[in-house]
Formats: structure tokens, sequence, C-alpha cells
């Protein structure tokens, strides 16, 4: 998809209905389905954070969506793909801050040159208790990417037509941090297999795209 084009259709989002958790529930795997029956009076406690999906145009003006693989660590979402963000911090002043600090040290895309589209559905994470805030966001020139060695392994650039395609959907046995061998939905995107809150969150926004670009 052109650029341009996307420009002109992706500000229909602005007024669109966030399809919210019934989108996200498409993609949860079936013990989360129990978990967010029951995590209402966690996401009182939990830790926030914020990450934004952030839009762009490639050197040859295709529109592409950056996402991040994280670093292998002892943490729950070790080598995992998720959204470039992250924690918020008692200096941010809100959670849009948030999500732009983090997404500037992670993948060295300046604050003030993120025009935000939409604000989504937050998500509660109930491995890490974190209630996430995700953004939809662009930058119409394409980014001088800078990863932050210490949590991001590499950059993972999916153009958003592979993005929109059916045949990304998929149905993955995985061992998490909850049970072993299950099977979850999922994306396969770019040879990297999406699931969790990060599906979850894609799929609110699939929907989302699939009603203003396609």
């Amino acid at each position: 998809m052109d650029f341009n084009f996307f420009i002109n259709q992706v500000s229909k989002i602005e007024n669109l209905p966030l399809p919210g958790e019934q989108v996200h529930i498409e993609m949860a795997p079936i013990e989360r389905l129990i978990e967010i029956k029951n995590s209402v009076l966690a996401k009182n406690t939990a830790k926030k954070a914020g990450v934004v999906a952030l839009f762009y145009p490639d050197t040859s003006g295709v529109v592409k969506i950056a996402l991040i693989l994280r670093k292998s660590s002892k943490g729950v979402h070790s080598g995992q793909v998720g959204f470039p963000g992250g924690r918020a911090e008692q200096f941010d002043a809100s959670i849009l801050d948030t999500a732009l600090r983090e997404t500037e040290e992670e993948i060295g895309v300046m604050r003030d040159h993120v025009q935000i589209i939409k604000q989504l559905t937050e998500i509660y994470i109930p491995p890490s208790n974190f209630l996430v805030q995700p953004f939809m966001g662009l930058v119409t020139e394409t980014p001088q990417f800078l990863l932050q060695e210490e949590e991001v392994e590499s950059l993972i650039e999916v153009s958003i037509d592979h993005f929109l395609s059916d045949s990304i959907q998929i149905t993955k046995t995985l061992s998490t941090s909850y049970a072993d061998n299950i099977k979850v939905p999922a994306f396969y995107l770019n040879n990297h297999v999406v699931w969790g809150a990060t599906a979850m969150m894609l799929n609110e926004i699939r929907h989302l795209l699939k009603k203003c670009c396609e």
C-alpha cells in the first residue's frame, strides 16, 4: 500500500468506534480468556505501560508497521515480539508521554515526529501484571532507526499489505509462562510467530484498518 493513500484513508480511524475486548478475545489463548474475566480487581493495582504501533513509509513509499524482537532475558516477555514502548515512570506527564518516550529510547524515533492517530483499547497482561495502553501513531518520513542494544534484539518491519492479509492468521502450539504445549491463536509476520497480548492488540488495529483502507 502506498503511503500517500494510507495517509488519506487512515484519518477515518479517528471517528471509528473501538472494537475493543471483543476482538482481543479472538486472539486470546484459552487460559487468557479465564484471566480476562478475573482481572477487574487486578487492573486496579497493575503497573502501567504505554506502547506505540508505529506506521511509516519505507524508502520506496510502502507503508510499514514497526515491531521489535525483545532480547532474551529472565523476564516474562523475554525473546517475544512486541511494540516499542514500556513502563510508566513518575516523571512521565501521561501514559502517552510514556509510550512516546519509550519508543524513542527503544527504536530511536523522536517523540515529536510521531503523530498519534488513535488511542486504542487498553489491555491487562496477567503474567507481568501490566495494564498496557496502546496507541496508533505515524511518521511521515522513513525513520532512521536506532535500536536500544540492552532491550531490542532486532526491528521487524511489516508491510501493511502483509499485515492485512488473512493468510497471517495461524494456530500454534507453544509452551508459555503458565502452561506447556497449548494451542494459541497467532499471527505469522515476517517469519515470526506473534501471539498473546501483542496479537490481541494487533487484531484491534487490523479491524480498524480493514474498515478504512481496504
